[in-house]
């Protein structure tokens, strides 16, 4: 008897995954095909520094495209012609985050920990991306409303966020 029921049930998973096997990818992910990749024409990128803070600049990103798509879960930050690109915080920042139609989200950036380092790096300007494949928008620090210049010493930015709220509340914490 049992080994009817191994047979039973060994026919039956073998049915499933020839099913799965020769369902289209959509029916086979739960009727959801993959989100695309936003194309970097059909975002809008923006950075300001925040009012209370110079040291934050809050970036946003706005799929104006007619469908969802995904950019990298964290933004990509850079600065002038310094090396290195601004470490996500928390740590762990690889994948995506899904765009609505329409839909924007929020991030942080924290420059510098203390305007008054000593090693703190001066630049002209800081470039967003919403994908490191994207080449992103660069910001003088003039438009940024950072002075004359970014400050600049082991930058953090938060991950997407869904609100500028939510972004302010992560870079504080970090």
């Amino acid at each position: 008897m049992r080994l009817h029921a191994a047979i039973a049930v060994s026919t039956a998973s073998a049915a499933t995954a020839a099913l799965l096997l020769t369902a289209p990818q959509s029916q086979a992910a739960g009727g959801r095909a993959p989100t695309a990749r936003c194309a970097e024409k059909a975002l809008t990128v923006r950075a300001k520094a925040v009012a209370t803070d110079r040291t934050v600049v809050r970036m946003s990103v706005t799929n104006r495209g007619g469908r969802a798509c995904v950019v990298d879960r964290v933004p990509t930050v850079t600065f002038g012609d310094l090396d290195g690109a601004a470490l996500p915080e928390p740590a762990g920042g690889t994948g995506t985050y899904r765009l609505a139609a329409g839909g924007t989200a929020y991030a942080d950036v924290r420059t510098i920990g203390d305007p008054a380092d000593p090693e703190a790096r001066r630049t002209d300007s800081l470039t967003v991306a919403a994908s490191t494949a994207h080449w992103g928008r660069s910001f003088t620090a003039a438009r940024l409303g950072t002075g004359k210049k970014v400050l600049v010493w082991e930058p953090v930015t938060t991950w997407w966020k869904t609100s500028a709220a939510a972004a302010d509340r992560a870079v504080r914490l970090s």
